[in-house]
């Protein structure tokens, strides 16, 4: 008797259940690494592919089971080009990790838990940012790591506030022209570059502050405010989607919705969307 559970043919010891646990971490543990991204779409769709194979390959459909061979033989160099970010990103959480982390368990790239966000400052600036038609672009972490983004930019890892954001983004400094990046309740980076949408049903009218913002909530689940330097108008996007023109207090209410998971009152449909996606 070789385990706890021997069943005739199939005998399921001791290593076998550790074996199966240590997968299922590994596993759960990855799917937290990419959860909130376009990537975790990507890697259910190369298991899925993986899954066909073994059925094909199990029923003995020659011709299907050699091409799909032949897509699973380079499917580890496609996997590294294709989560080239989100190996990076865990990478560098174990090379990063101290000894108390390691003790307290591993981060496995997801941002550490910061204090409530105060979305305050963030309405008053955009408020005032519209008043003197002065662009902005404000980017809101949530699961996804916008790190890689914020390596892009200037590191500033400073305290939010209204007088700093205004700082940032008016016309004569040299900061302003990009995104600013918001992590754990700081802004943790300003002047940072982000992926352009190139979705063909975007509006024409949209500058390239408004695709930039479609483009990153297209690829990862973080919120960004934009403050248009043509019209002042101010806008939320979310998964893809523009709302348009918000007022202060429907400003507030989405931001609190989204980032603080609060609740808010307001329903979705009292917005102006337009869809991007």
């Amino acid at each position: 008797m070789s385990g706890p559970f021997p069943i005739d043919f199939l005998r399921f010891g001791w290593i076998d259940a550790a074996d199966v646990l240590l997968v299922t971490v590994l596993l759960y543990q990855l799917y937290k690494l990419l959860r909130g991204s376009v990537a975790l779409n990507v890697a259910l769709g190369l298991i899925s592919i993986y899954l066909l194979y073994l059925v094909v390959k199990a029923t003995g459909m020659e011709l299907l089971t050699k091409i799909l061979g032949q897509f699973m033989s380079v499917g580890v160099l496609a996997s590294i080009i294709l989560f080239q970010q989100e190996i990076r990103r865990f990478l560098l959480s174990v090379g990063k990790a101290t000894a108390l982390e390691r003790v307290r368990g591993w981060k496995w790239g997801r941002p550490a838990v910061g204090p409530p966000l105060s979305v305050g400052p963030f309405v008053e600036a955009a408020k005032s940012l519209s008043n003197k038609y002065t662009g902005a672009l404000i980017c809101f972490a949530q699961a996804s790591d916008l790190t890689p983004f914020a390596e892009s930019g200037d590191r500033l890892d400073a305290e939010i506030s209204k007088r700093l954001l205004l700082s940032i983004f008016n016309k004569t400094s040299p900061l302003h022209d990009g995104a600013v990046i918001v992590t754990n309740g700081r802004i943790q980076a300003a002047r940072c570059i982000i992926p352009v949408s190139e979705n063909p049903d975007v509006p024409a009218a949209l500058g390239l502050r408004h695709r930039a913002a479609i483009g990153l909530t297209e690829v990862t689940d973080a919120v960004v405010l934009v403050v248009s330097e043509e019209t002042g108008a101010i806008s939320l996007v979310y998964h893809g989607t523009l709302y348009r023109d918000l007022p202060t207090a429907e400003l507030r209410s989405r931001l609190n919705e989204w980032l603080l998971k609060s609740g808010a009152s307001s329903s979705t449909a009292s917005l102006k969307p337009e869809a991007a996606a």
